[in-house]
């Protein structure tokens, strides 16, 4: 089983807005009563996660140039092309955010003329905003996204559908660059197909180092970073400290007696950091480290804030964080097929503010740095 097929786990990500099970107990009355309204929607993830167990992982990232890219005929100059265009001013810094898969229609790729889609679309997107908003000036493209449909067929035929998607990503970055960017320092962000999406980017555009001394860092929270990933993609480097650059952020949260789960089996292990320590160890985090755990809405808003809620530590057999000081019970896992105690919806929410400053702590690193090369 690879260790890949966590990512169609991860295509769970617009529910969470709907699934939030916060330490306030008065929420779990609401959460309930919506979860009804959704079950289809997420019978229809499990069958699209058991149908892709066998996903032939990073076969298809062997390096991609850009005659490989299929052209896009999406025009990115049109600014209703993007759910963010330059929002932010006064910013060191850029944000090239990709959403993540949003749409349950009957289709394989997402129609950009789907008004209800797109709205949530913003809604995935707007979860994850306030990590990044405060540190940088905001892009994310609309793109014709593989639908969760894609998902359900055998594992080599979605391919085609995710190349179309990676087409508009492609077009989309292609333009900020020529016509945004101006040698401005970029961070890309996603998760699930949005981080799939980033890996894409760096294989096409970051072998060019002017180009990625640009880059500051990617946040792939939720997603697997193996060696084979590594070793067959140069320019997918793991994060080993707080402050370091050009680099992947990733992790994935259990409590400490989960053994095992479809996005981390057992056997197979993945470049992890600690987002309350920033270190690649075994060291225990305190939950006095744990600056709030913050449960967003598909609006933006905040529905609920913990500081000091929980701890956690690197399983260092696996590459996952084990998170302490919580009962699995009141943290349930929501997708089917997934023990209790496997924390995946919760990843950024319990470390939201931790990583919200380290990407403000990244950036001044990567700005600092700059600045020293160009006094040498």
């Amino acid at each position: 089983m690879s260790i890949h097929s966590g990512k169609m786990f991860a295509e769970c990500t617009f529910l969470i807005n709907f699934c939030r099970i916060a330490c306030d107990k008065r929420c779990k009355k609401q959460v309930k009563t919506i979860m009804r309204k959704r079950a289809t929607a997420i019978l229809l993830v499990f069958f699209c996660l058991i149908t892709a167990v066998c996903s032939a992982g990073c076969t298809h990232r062997k390096g991609r140039n850009r005659d490989e890219v299929s052209p896009s005929n999406t025009d990115y100059s049109d600014e209703t092309n993007w759910a963010y265009y330059g929002i932010g001013a006064n910013k060191d810094a850029d944000l090239f955010l990709i959403c993540p898969t949003v749409d349950m229609n009957d289709e394989y790729n997402m129609s950009l003329d789907d008004d209800e889609t797109k709205e949530n679309f913003i809604g995935a997107l707007n979860m994850e905003r306030g990590i990044y908003e405060d540190s940088t000036r905001m892009y994310a493209p609309y793109y014709r996204q593989a639908a969760m449909k894609v998902y359900g067929l055998n594992a080599g035929e979605w391919e085609p559908y995710m190349k179309l998607a990676y087409s508009d990503v492609s077009a989309a970055f292609s333009y900020y660059l020529e016509h945004e960017n101006q040698g401005r320092p970029i961070i890309l962000a996603g998760f699930s197909q949005g981080a799939d999406m980033c890996y894409r980017l760096l294989e096409e555009y970051f072998g060019d180092e002017d180009l990625y001394d640009h880059l500051i860092a990617v946040y792939a929270i939720g997603w697997p970073c193996t060696v084979e990933m590594t070793e067959k993609c140069p320019q997918i480097k793991p994060a080993e400290s707080a402050d370091d650059f050009g680099v992947v952020i990733s992790f994935d949260c259990e409590a400490p007696e989960v053994a095992e789960t479809f996005i981390n089996p057992a056997g197979i292990k993945s470049y992890t950091i600690n987002p309350l320590n920033w270190r690649t160890d075994g060291f225990i985090a305190d939950r006095s480290e744990n600056l709030g755990a913050c449960f967003t809405q598909y609006s933006g808003e905040i529905q609920s804030e913990q500081a000091e809620l929980c701890g956690c530590y690197i399983d260092e057999a696996r590459g996952v964080v084990k998170v302490t000081d919580i009962v699995a019970a009141d943290y349930p896992p929501i997708v089917p097929g997934l023990p209790e105690g496997a924390y995946h919806i919760y990843d950024y929410q319990f470390f939201y503010r931790n990583l919200q400053q380290n990407v403000a702590e990244r950036i001044e690193s990567y700005m600092a740095a700059s600045a020293m090369d160009q006094a040498a």
